[in-house]
């Protein structure tokens, strides 16, 4: 099992710090906010995309892929009903794909809950519709440079649109691509009302990235959530893809969240390989 670490947590840290210092503690990889390194991607040179490959082979650590993708530029929406923002929004999407496999990226994560919610003036049956439109563009340029669109159903205190696992895997099904698979994330699931182990299980095949966090907005095993179950479900369907930190409370301190995170998962997935209940 594979364990990465986002790197908006460490908060005005240069990206080759956070991969050296991710590395040191023995995580595989990172998972990158596009946000951190620019205000939109389409500004990130060649030059610079080689230089973040180079300095994650550099640092002996792998990039998991991309995620808070539609937090800049402003203005983007998946949903509206608004032709030309749904065009400059598919444009983007496309070109955040192009850069993820440019950095060695293979995953990307699609949650931007503000972009996608069903506006006022529409149907969910409409915003289903243009969704599905203003993804296909990227799903294309997905399957020709060899990485994966992970859409996240988010609860609906964060978005009135996809909210359950087997919601987004219906989106996905919909795209009707081998690039287009869905994402768990541990503080999502524990809003549906099942067993989270239960929702894996259910999900098998369908999801191609994990996150691991708790509602309490901290890492794996700083709240009440117990990962020896998921683990132990993420095992027994084959997931052999990343199981990735992300946290939204950052008041202990990057390093602290990053280690504690880390050992927790360690030991909870030693607990799963022993048989431990």
């Amino acid at each position: 099992m594979l364990f990465s670490i986002c790197n908006e947590l460490f908060q005005g840290w240069e990206l080759r710090r956070v991969m050296e210092y991710c590395a040191r503690l023995g995580y595989h990889a990172i998972e990158i906010a596009p946000f951190t390194l620019a205000d939109s991607v389409e500004n990130i040179t060649a030059e610079e995309r080689a230089d973040i490959r180079r300095m994650a082979s550099d640092t002996g650590i792998q990039i998991a892929g991309l995620h808070w993708l539609l937090v800049k530029p402003e203005g983007l929406h998946l949903t509206t009903p608004e032709a030309e923002v749904r065009r400059r929004t598919a444009q983007y999407l496309t070109a955040l794909a192009h850069f993820c496999a440019d950095i060695g990226g293979k995953v990307l994560v699609l949650g931007s809950p503000k972009q996608r919610s069903v506006l006022p003036d529409s149907t969910y049956e409409q915003a289903w519709e243009r969704a599905l439109e203003t993804l296909r563009p990227a799903v294309k340029a997905a399957e020709e440079r060899g990485v994966t669109w992970c859409i996240e159903p988010l609860s609906p205190a964060e978005t009135s649109f996809l909210n359950r696992a087997e919601d987004a895997i219906h989106f996905v099904q919909a795209l009707d691509s081998p690039a287009a698979r869905i994402i768990l994330d541990v503080k999502a699931m524990s809003s549906e009302g099942k067993p989270i182990p239960q929702i894996i299980r259910d999900s098998a095949g369908w999801f191609a990235h994990f996150h691991a966090n708790d509602p309490n907005l901290k890492g794996p095993g700083m709240g009440e959530v117990d990962f020896v179950p998921i683990l132990r479900a993420l095992q027994d369907v084959g997931y052999s893809g990343y199981v990735s930190v992300e946290v939204f409370d950052y008041s202990d301190g990057a390093e602290f969240i990053a280690e504690v995170s880390l050992r927790n998962l360690q030991r909870a997935l030693a607990d799963v390989q022993s048989g431990c209940a």
